[in-house]
């Protein structure tokens, strides 16, 4: 029986873990932040999956886990992180020919200029193409927050990508 289970685990890792990896990655800024953030969901979901009951919403279980786990690291780490104060020593990745490309690279750019609420807003509603309620839902709060969140991280992409 406990096989079973594992397999049934198992084949929903492999289904699932590339789209939770590119929303965990829209939510991070950062490739190795996003494996970590997708293992300790599903690490979790592990844990619980005898009890999950609607194992065709686990996926939505699991972005709401991920974006809970992103929001609580920042807001444990934003008095220790280092703020750079000159230039990073790396030069500037060099210009890629595919203007789609580039434009992404500006928008991961501006992104990340997002607090992660605001960041997990901006995913859910225009990324993932989910309403309000569906947003407030998966961050567990009301709609109106959902709302002010939103046009909050608007204002603040249109000002980062004006100066871009």
């Amino acid at each position: 029986m406990a096989g079973a289970r594992e397999e049934e685990f198992s084949r929903y890792v492999k289904e699932a873990r590339p789209g939770l990896r590119r929303t965990a990655f829209l939510l991070s800024s950062d490739w190795f932040e996003a494996d970590d953030l997708v293992q300790r969901a599903l690490i979790a979901i592990h844990g619980r999956w005898e009890s999950l009951e609607h194992r065709d919403r686990i996926t939505g279980y699991a972005r709401t886990i991920m974006i809970r786990m992103i929001i609580s690291d920042r807001r444990s780490h934003r008095w220790s992180r280092e703020a750079l104060a000159e230039a990073l020593p790396e030069p500037e990745p060099a210009g890629d020919p595919y203007a789609l490309l580039g434009d992404r690279l500006v928008l991961m750019r501006a992104l990340a200029a997002l607090g992660p609420r605001q960041r997990a807003v901006v995913v859910l509603r225009y990324w993932e193409d989910r309403s309000v309620e569906e947003t407030a839902l998966a961050m567990g709060s009301g709609g109106s927050t959902v709302r002010s969140q939103t046009a909050r991280a608007l204002s603040t992409l249109r000002s980062v990508l004006r100066g871009e």
